[in-house]
């Protein structure tokens, strides 16, 4: 009798534990964050030379993006990148283009690139004290790849204020983080999460 509850007991314990396994596969499977990106360096040689308006033009910047999913790579369009003047964006200082890419789950990309400034709109925007704030912005599409393919493209629409020196250069040594204003993805997730874990409490409940 007692071997007969006891082989009904380690049954009923490992059918939870299995439960278990298979929630967190689930929520690992239909859980989704976007990327994160930060801008590592950020160059407009231009500034140094204030009174030299035909310096060079280049504007230089390098994101760095990880896909923080645990079971979904990322396809990325073109990342289009836009520096202003202001953190109002009065002015366009200078666009960048870079390619699309794939990114596997729980990488990491570090993408530069180059643009073409507008060096009149850039003094503009630097004070006495030669610092400047520009605002970078970066929009591109996303699709989520799964095992059972690409889901459908979401936007990402991010931003961030950079303080540049008298030389045109970032100030900030570490990373800023471009902020997303797009709405946040996996509420329906955490729903039926909270349904999973119920359940087995329930279940676990019951056993004893």
């Amino acid at each position: 009798m007692s071997a007969s509850r006891n082989q009904g007991g380690c049954g009923c314990c490992g059918s939870i534990f299995s439960l278990g396994i298979s929630a967190l596969f689930l929520w690992l499977w239909i859980h989704t964050s976007n990327p994160k990106c930060s801008i590592q360096t950020l160059s407009l040689p231009s500034l140094s030379s204030a009174s030299n308006l035909t310096a060079d033009p280049t504007l230089s910047l390098t994101l760095r993006l990880v896909n923080p999913n645990q079971l979904k790579g990322i396809k990325y369009d073109p990342l289009n990148v836009t520096v202003y003047d202001f953190p109002n964006k009065s002015n366009v200082i200078g666009n960048i283009l870079m390619p699309g890419f794939y990114q596997g789950y729980r990488k990491k990309a570090t993408k530069p690139g180059q643009g073409t400034a507008n060096t009149t709109v850039a003094l503009r925007a630097v004070s006495e004290n030669g610092t400047g704030v520009f605002r970078v912005d970066m929009a591109t599409a996303v699709k989520f790849k799964t095992l059972y393919g690409y889901s459908k493209r979401h936007q990402i629409r991010i931003g961030a204020d950079v303080v540049v020196n008298g030389s045109g250069v970032k100030v900030d040594r570490k990373g800023i983080r471009l902020r997303s204003m797009a709405p946040k993805m996996g509420n329906s997730c955490v729903v039926l999460l909270g349904a999973l874990f119920n359940f087995l409490l329930f279940a676990l409940l019951d056993f004893w």
